[in-house]
């Protein structure tokens, strides 16, 4: 598999855009031979903990399934069940958990955590989410939109929303696939600056360009993918009601739709609050691809660890 095993998933902005590139080109040609039934048992024997300290839907099952198709075991690894929620070291975790398996999926609340744990472990560490980042869904996310575009240098993408680990996510990815991406959110709720000097460097060396502005219609005209996401994430529950109020203009709804290109896709990456961040009529309309989205996740999670592991 090349010079890619080993290594960490912590952050796409950690990998060259042709590095990402390989991984989604073997992500589509895994979901092509899973379609016709083809068995591809990279991982055989291999085993996969994933640690969970934040509820999942799409993550436990997707890498789950992943594990099981590559011929490998995956354990869940619930936060409650394992020392480190009774206070052991992060350190100490890692180096134990290195000896028992061949990777860690960890979806969790700090992503220093995330770090300390690919600091003292000898295996790879995949980020499965946290409040700073969520790569494997933005790789997702490029894999929809390489299926549904045909391409990404020169695709603009509009993002729409709170500037959260999703944004972040998509700012890192998109800037490294020279696509060029506009992000819209209120004042104060921006994209955080290290995130976003990193991309603008990013796109500065590949000529594609990246926008944060306050102004949605500007974002989105003529964006070939507009996406959102939700407007209070885990953890945030406490700020909805502030946050809907300062939100509600940013909604993506067929009069923000009918600004992007023709033939634009929409993209959410679940949960979905309908009637808030996103209307019904819009994600259940011709242009979503929301669950092509959900399942690409699987895909590209199983290349990633193909490759990594």
């Amino acid at each position: 598999m090349g010079e890619l095993r080993g290594r960490d998933f912590l952050t796409v902005n950690d990998f060259t855009g042709g590095e990402l590139l390989e991984i989604l080109e073997l992500a589509l040609k895994l979901k092509k031979e899973s379609k016709k039934g083809l068995e591809h048992h990279l991982l055989r024997g291999k085993t996969l903990g994933m640690i969970f300290q934040k509820a999942s839907t799409r993550t436990r099952v997707s890498f789950e399934v992943a594990m099981w198709q590559l011929g490998g075991y995956a354990l869940f690894l619930s936060a409650q069940d394992l020392q480190i929620g009774r206070g052991e070291p992060v350190k100490d975790t890692a180096r134990a958990l290195s000896r028992y398996l061949d990777g860690i999926m960890i979806r969790t609340f700090d992503h220093g955590e995330v770090e300390e744990l690919a600091a003292f472990a000898d295996i790879p560490i995949i980020n499965g989410l946290t409040d700073l980042l969520h790569p494997c869904q933005a790789m997702a996310d490029m894999m929809t939109i390489l299926e549904k575009k045909g391409r990404l240098k020169g695709i603009k993408l509009a993002y729409t929303g709170d500037g959260n680990n999703v944004a972040h996510s998509l700012l890192l990815a998109a800037s490294k696939l020279v696509m060029d991406v506009a992000v819209a959110t209120p004042k104060d709720y921006e994209p955080k600056t290290e995130i976003l000097s990193a991309a603008i460097f990013n796109a500065s060396h590949n000529g594609s360009e990246v926008i944060v502005t306050t102004d949605v219609k500007r974002a989105v005209a003529g964006a070939d993918v507009v996406y959102t996401d939700v407007w209070a994430s885990m953890g945030q529950e406490a700020e909805h009601k502030s946050r809907v109020s300062a939100f509600k203009s940013y909604q993506l709804n067929s009069e923000l739709l009918a600004a992007a290109a023709p033939g634009a896709i929409v993209m959410h990456c679940l949960p979905a609050h309908r009637g808030e961040e996103i209307t019904e009529e819009v994600i259940e309309g011709p242009q979503s691809v929301v669950f092509d989205q959900a399942e690409n996740r699987m895909h590209v999670q199983k290349a990633i660890l193909a490759k990594l592991l």
